[in-house]
């Protein structure tokens, strides 16, 4: 049976932060938060497995984004409305709400906190490292994003022109809509979205790790980012594709998946280590 906690914060406006927390089994290393991707959340498939499994050694906190499409029916996309305004800047806002509340906390405050995202949710971590120096001990990257910008010519003219676009959820069959307030979102803050350039400066922890089977643009941008920081950790995972071989509704481990956690409690000792 899971120990695990659900927990809300309001994260202003109608906005709220529905977070699972997995107390530790032991005395916690550390904390870990753990963000998820586009079109994800919290429930999806591996993570619920992921945060128990790292649990044993830390405290583990999973969180939907406020604006990332999933309202009370934590498995289904029902705020659409939101997902279509939902900017870098309003998930930079959510982690900064979230990770405040956490800091607070008497038990996980005081804790080295490393940060966990998944596809686009490792960039929105690498971000969070980049605006706050010294927040985080360590970023764990999970076939993460380094260019910010995942939308096609035709979606960005379709926000341009007619104000929204579309893009397709593959496991739902939903179309979902994209509104021109996340392009403009890109745009206006491109210097501070520019991963690859602001991480030649940084000097904080990271781990890539990455499924050789992950799509050719994540890849890419995980060679342009060891090119400028070659310090950090590229850990390939053999046959793992952008979800480690696993899927939705959760099937079970996989091996893949397995080396991921192995990956990830290595670089977290190691930094603790340091």
């Amino acid at each position: 049976m899971s120990r695990s906690i659900n927990f809300k914060i309001p994260a202003g406006d109608d906005a709220v932060l529905r977070c699972t927390r997995f107390p530790s089994r032991g005395a916690a290393a550390s904390l870990i938060v753990i963000a998820h991707g586009y079109k994800g959340f919290k429930d999806w498939g591996m993570f619920p497995y992921a945060a128990e499994s790292l649990s044993g050694k830390h405290e583990v906190v999973t969180f939907n984004f406020s604006h990332g499409g999933i309202g009370e029916d934590l498995q289904n996309f029902t705020e659409l409305d939101k997902f279509a305004r939902n900017t870098y800047h309003r998930e930079l806002k959510d982690l900064e709400v979230l990770l405040s509340y956490l800091s607070q906390h008497p038990k996980l405050g005081g804790l080295p906190l490393f940060l966990l995202g998944h596809s686009r949710g490792g960039g929105d971590c690498l971000l969070y490292a980049l605006d706050h120096p010294g927040d985080a001990a360590g970023v764990i990257s999970w076939n993460g994003v380094t260019d910010l910008d995942l939308f096609t010519e035709e979606q960005k003219r379709d926000m341009r022109e007619k104000g929204r676009a579309y893009v397709l959820n593959g496991r739902t069959g939903q179309q979902m809509p994209l509104d021109a307030v996340i392009l403009e979102d890109l745009e206006h803050q491109k210097e501070r979205y520019n991963i690859i350039e602001r991480m030649r400066t940084a000097a904080f922890p990271v781990a890539l790790i990455q499924g050789s089977n992950d799509g050719a643009r994540l890849q890419k941008g995980s060679e342009k980012l060891i090119a400028v920081r070659p310090d950090i950790d590229w850990i390939q995972i053999p046959e793992g594709d952008h979800t480690f071989g696993t899927v939705h509704p959760f099937a079970g481990p996989t091996p893949q998946l397995e080396q991921a956690l192995f990956a990830t409690e290595a670089f977290i000792d190691r930094v603790l280590q340091s």
